[in-house]
């Protein structure tokens, strides 16, 4: 069975990721369904498109679009499955929609990267992490070749924070084209990971 133009996934899990272990205790943090913070964003390939090549496999895990699992309300107030739902539990991602695969650790795929937010270190500055400012964690080929490597300092667009958490770490993920600028190494830089994310 396969899409000639997507992937078929499934879920690693149930589709909300809404408890969170802390000291010990388990803690819902979402009761509902329209919140897209909490969905699960982890499955595993069941096909691969028939014309589209890539170096995912079948029973590859990956990190996907946050509304793949999605349920939502239609007009008439009834919860209902996400358009990319396909059957039995099963979905359907274009290639745009999956942002890592782990092959030996993770890899980005096409022009997805991830960057671990900063925080600040001036006591004149009342926001807790540098703005647009983060340390690359998975970088691309496109950043390689212009010698943008992991441990990197860079500077990014505004609005490009879209949180995922990866072996328990909280990163940003966004594309090649949203880095603007490359300060150096992250020498007397604190990457921040609040606690939540250690516990999802």
């Amino acid at each position: 069975m396969n899409s000639i133009y997507q992937f078929i996934i499934k879920p690693i899990g149930e589709r909300y990721k809404n408890k969170v272990n802390i000291d010990g205790c388990e803690l819902i943090v979402n009761s509902t369904i329209s919140s897209h913070k909490f969905i699960n964003r982890e499955a595993e390939i069941i096909s691969t498109p028939l014309h589209y090549t890539s170096p995912i496999k079948k029973g590859d895990r990956v990190i996907v679009h946050h509304n793949l699992f999605r349920r939502y309300y239609n007009m008439a107030g009834k919860s209902v499955n996400s358009t990319k739902y396909f059957k039995d539990d099963l979905y359907f991602a274009v290639p745009s929609q999956i942002y890592m695969y782990f092959n030996n650790g993770w890899k980005t795929h096409g022009e997805y990267c991830f960057i671990k937010p900063i925080l600040e270190n001036s006591d004149f500055k009342q926001q807790k992490l540098k703005k647009n400012t983060g340390i690359l964690k998975y970088g691309n080929n496109t950043l390689e070749s212009l010698k943008i490597t992991p441990g990197d300092v860079l500077g990014f667009k505004s609005k490009r924070e879209f949180e995922f958490i990866i072996n328990n770490e909280l990163l940003y993920c966004m594309e090649s084209n949203d880095i603007l600028v490359k300060y150096g190494n992250k020498e007397n830089e604190t990457a921040y990971n609040p606690s939540w994310a250690k516990s999802s």
